[in-house]
């Protein structure tokens, strides 16, 4: 059992989701974004940004790796930052675009 934090862009909410699913049928615990500002279009304040970046950073910390959601290759300037944190803390770091999800593959 890993716990797996997933990274990526907020607007690939059916993607996180699929992730989740197959991850924790898998028998990984998944720690994931709060809510998908982008996909249900929800404003939030540059101090709300920068707090929940700062969750997320402490979500990988709990982590023995992290699952990048790279639709179609994208990977977006704030989750390039939590891939170089991720690797530079040890953290293995894995991505949808090259992952075949299902519970039998992971």
């Amino acid at each position: 059992m890993q716990v797996i934090t997933l990274c990526g862009s907020t607007k690939f909410k059916a993607q996180f989701r699929e992730a989740e699913a197959s991850l924790t049928l898998s028998g990984h615990i998944v720690l994931s974004v709060g809510f998908f500002e982008q996909s249900d279009g929800i404003e939030i304040t540059e101090e709300q940004e920068r707090r929940l970046k700062e969750l997320h950073f402490r979500k990988i910390d709990m982590s023995d790796e992290i699952f990048v959601i790279d639709v179609n290759g994208y990977i977006g300037e704030s989750t390039r930052a939590e891939i170089e944190y991720a690797n530079g803390h040890g953290k293995q770091v894995r991505y949808y675009s090259k992952e075949r999800l299902g519970a039998a593959a992971l």
